[in-house]
């Protein structure tokens, strides 16, 4: 950690940003060189290139730093990265338009500006997985210090101990005085020093408090100072939320809730920039997917010799609870719920015929819900919608499960890329701590995550059922 502003910054980090900013000064000298084979013109040359060059990359690197991208990686992934970086190009090339404008003696040619940010893109991607390679993928993790070794400690303890990929590891925990200690010696902290000595020692980015009890005391000022010196401390809860992307359903209060500093809220420009994204996205994939939806029709005449039907219609629940009616391409036999009995699809689920067996692991029986959502049913994006008698059954027996139905559903969302398909009612609870975090989070942005990652989920048949 070094100290920069008053505030403890990571030092690799640090380092990534001074490589990035000789980076994109190299990419606008590259840029002049592919446009022009050399110096620019002299009548649309800027008056004095070092100064249009620092401007260029300052630009850029606090367009990447307003984007969080010299944070430690969270659970966004690689889809989050190139999602967040796109926006912060957009942001960035904004910024410099804005600026050659108002200030033409250090603008540049337009075919310069394109050509450079196509190089200080392609570099930055490049620059990231080399320095990572080098400086270990740990170096990308955010380091968390436990204050606490009891049962909550212990909790993130198997977490870290057993999850794979996670965005963070545990330096170690602080246990606190007169509580109980389930934590190994070897991870525990001696707390000879401060907290704010421990943290900067260890180079950590957050500290969780973990204690089990609350109502004894806790070394307020102490957390206090770390706060006030940039580190961030944060509750169980929503510790679990921002490094699982997931609200624990067992540690959820309603106080939490209301006394939540974000989320929970898509502004008018949100709802409006979604629905945008819906039609236009949902427009096109069905254009694309005309003709292959043509051949799945075609396919399923054959397999049943033309005595079932193509399309399946089933009512499902809705934003706010409301009923709609879902299209799907017909995946099962057509007496499979026979009995009147409303089932889950199960592994190895005999009611599947052979083309549906194939459909549900393309996804390729998803597709008629494309109408759906041109409908405003549903969305691209959101909690996956259920049928009224597992909605009823589930709002009786885990709570919180009515919320999911604030946003509309979607053909894909968080639970699904997060969480493996889901046959009983254990199963539906996990998934909901994944759908809530999308319920709180809504927005383009997290959108734009979801339908990255889910072209992998569709391409290596992940989750599907």
């Amino acid at each position: 950690m070094i100290r920069l502003f008053g505030q403890h910054v990571s030092g690799l980090n640090f380092l990534l940003g001074l490589l990035e900013l000789a980076l994109f000064v190299f990419a606008l000298e590259l840029g002049v060189a592919v446009r022009f084979g050399g110096r620019p013109p002299h009548n649309i040359a800027p008056a004095d290139p070092w100064i249009t060059g620092a401007v260029f990359a300052l630009v850029l690197s606090l367009s990447l730093a307003s984007m969080g991208l010299y944070q430690r990686r969270t659970q966004d992934g690689d889809a989050g990265f190139l999602v967040r970086l796109g926006v912060a190009f957009g942001i960035g090339t904004a910024l410099l338009a804005l600026l050659f404008y108002l200030f033409p003696a250090i603008a540049m040619g337009r075919g310069i500006l394109a050509w450079s940010l196509l190089f200080s893109f392609v570099g930055t991607v490049l620059l990231r997985i080399g320095f990572e390679r080098i400086a270990g993928a740990e170096s990308q993790q955010r380091r968390v210090l436990v204050l606490g070794a009891g049962v909550n400690a212990e909790r993130i303890a198997e977490v870290a101990e057993h999850g794979n990929k996670l965005g963070f590891c545990v330096v170690g925990y602080v246990p606190l005085p007169r509580s109980q200690r389930l934590i190994g010696e070897e991870k525990l902290l001696t707390p000879t020093a401060s907290l704010l000595e421990l943290a900067i020692a260890h180079d950590v980015d957050e500290i969780v408090v973990a204690g089990d009890d609350r109502r004894r005391k806790l070394p307020v000022g102490e957390l206090l100072d770390c706060k006030l010196s940039g580190f961030e401390v944060l509750d169980l809860l929503s510790f679990f939320e921002k490094e699982l992307a997931a609200v624990k359903i067992d540690l959820l209060h309603p106080s939490w809730i209301l006394f939540s500093r974000d989320g929970f809220k898509m502004g008018v420009t949100g709802l409006y920039g979604k629905r945008l994204l819906d039609l236009t996205l949902g427009s096109l994939l069905l254009l694309v997917a005309a003709p292959v939806m043509l051949l799945v029709a075609l396919a399923s005449l054959i397999e049943s010799r033309g005595r079932a039907p193509v399309f399946y219609h089933q009512i499902r629940v809705g934003q706010g609870g409301l009923p709609f009616r879902l299209h799907k391409f017909r995946s099962m036999r057509v007496d499979a719920e026979a009995d009147g009995r409303a089932l889950w699809a199960r592994k190895n689920d005999p009611r599947i015929t052979p083309l549906g067996t194939f459909m549900r692991r393309t996804r390729l029986d998803e597709l008629p819900q494309l109408f759906n959502v041109l409908k405003g049913q549903m969305s691209l994006v959101g909690p996956r919608p259920e049928r009224p008698e597992f909605v009823e059954r589930l709002t009786t027996g885990i709570p919180y499960y009515a919320e999911r139905h604030r946003v509309k559903p979607g053909l894909t969302g968080w639970a699904q890329l997060l969480y493996p398909y889901g046959s009983d009612e254990e199963d539906a609870k996990r998934k909901l701590e994944f759908d809530l975090y999308y319920v709180k989070h809504a927005g383009i942005f997290l959108d734009l995550i979801i339908l990255l990652q889910t072209v992998e989920v569709v391409l290596l048949g992940k989750g599907a059922r």
